[in-house]
């Protein structure tokens, strides 16, 4: 060895006893307290390493079981890929396709609805026309038909009724207000 290397270690040694002996007088324990707490730290560090240990093996077991099994979830992951991209693709496509059909079928359903709805108004239109057609022809059937035969039939009774007064006959039977026999109302 050098000389330099050799003074190195004697002043190495020097301040080794000289912390030793600083750190003697500045103690906040005496020497027994300072013991104690040496002696517990220790047996913390041993208990430590044990659990540490302890930790270490069941890290192994845990390790020696499950790699085996998330290797086969991987090896699984990595063949099932391909075929869960092409279901998802193909999902995606049907999806698309159904919105496409479901929009066409609205599509249609709103037609058909609107069509109905147009067929019922003019139904609806064209039988209020007849409606009123029918009570239109009605009316004019009354006043053109009706009430002129009655007119007639008035006139023809009155007519009837002076020639019988005039030449003196009497009826054979009596009439209703309508001028038919009673007994022939009921045949």
């Amino acid at each position: 060895m050098s000389d330099r290397d050799g003074n190195s270690f004697v002043w190495f040694l020097a301040g080794l006893g000289i912390g030793a002996v600083v750190g003697v007088l500045y103690a906040p324990r005496s020497g027994e307290e300072t013991r104690e707490v040496l002696l517990s730290k220790a047996q913390e560090g041993r208990e430590r390493r044990k659990s540490a240990a302890r930790m270490e093996a069941i890290a192994t077991e845990v390790t020696t079981k499950a790699l085996p099994t998330l290797e086969t979830a991987h090896s699984m992951l990595v063949e099932l890929r391909p075929k869960i991209e092409t279901l998802a693709e193909n999902a995606a496509e049907s999806t698309t396709i159904l919105r496409v059909q479901l929009g066409r079928l609205d599509a249609t359903l709103s037609d058909v609805l609107d069509r109905a709805r147009l067929q019922v108004i003019r139904a609806d239109e064209l039988l209020n026309r007849t409606m009123d057609k029918v009570e239109e022809t009605t009316e004019v059937v009354h006043k053109t038909v009706v009430s002129p035969l009655r007119h007639v039939s008035g006139f023809v009774n009155a007519i009837s009724t002076g020639v019988e007064v005039l030449l003196g006959q009497k009826r054979r039977q009596p009439r209703n207000g309508m001028g038919v026999p009673q007994d022939e109302m009921f045949i």
